[in-house]
């Protein structure tokens, strides 16, 4: 989020807080998933529905890109039925360790997102293990 613009901001910080409500989350949990500063309480974060984008902060950024890299995951898994991308991240999952996707990145933080994203999203998981790089120098 750093380059860009207040107003690309401000729909960033919309479209994560719908997103991580509309999983059922709670203040505290955003609060945590994001790794918000302390000085941000959780009763305060209704305003970053309407009037403040979260701080520009290296690692709140780069948490809000995982989420969004979830979602779009979920939407290529589930793209015409919203309601399952919202049961899937609520439902236990044996890949997991019979959690749900959403507690996993509630109780694990940035590890849990990497995690989930890994399992929802192939090419990231190759990204992340070197293979792209194995791939690159075999050719």
């Amino acid at each position: 989020m750093t380059e860009s613009t207040l107003d690309e901001r401000l729909s960033l910080t919309r479209r994560t807080m719908d997103l991580l409500e509309g999983w059922g989350l709670a203040g505290r949990e955003i609060a945590l998933i994001l790794r918000l500063p302390d000085t941000i309480k959780p009763r305060h974060l209704g305003r970053f529905h309407d009037q403040e984008a979260f701080p520009d902060d290296p690692e709140v950024n780069r948490r809000i890109a995982y989420l969004s890299r979830i979602e779009e995951a979920l939407h290529t898994y589930f793209p015409r039925n919203s309601e399952m991308r919202r049961l899937w991240v609520k439902r236990a999952n044996r890949q997991f360790g019979r959690r749900a996707p959403v507690a996993v990145m509630v109780e694990d933080g940035e590890s849990g997102m990497i995690s989930v994203l890994s399992h929802l999203d192939c090419t990231f998981a190759w990204d992340l293990t070197g293979s792209k790089a194995e791939y690159g120098r075999a050719s």
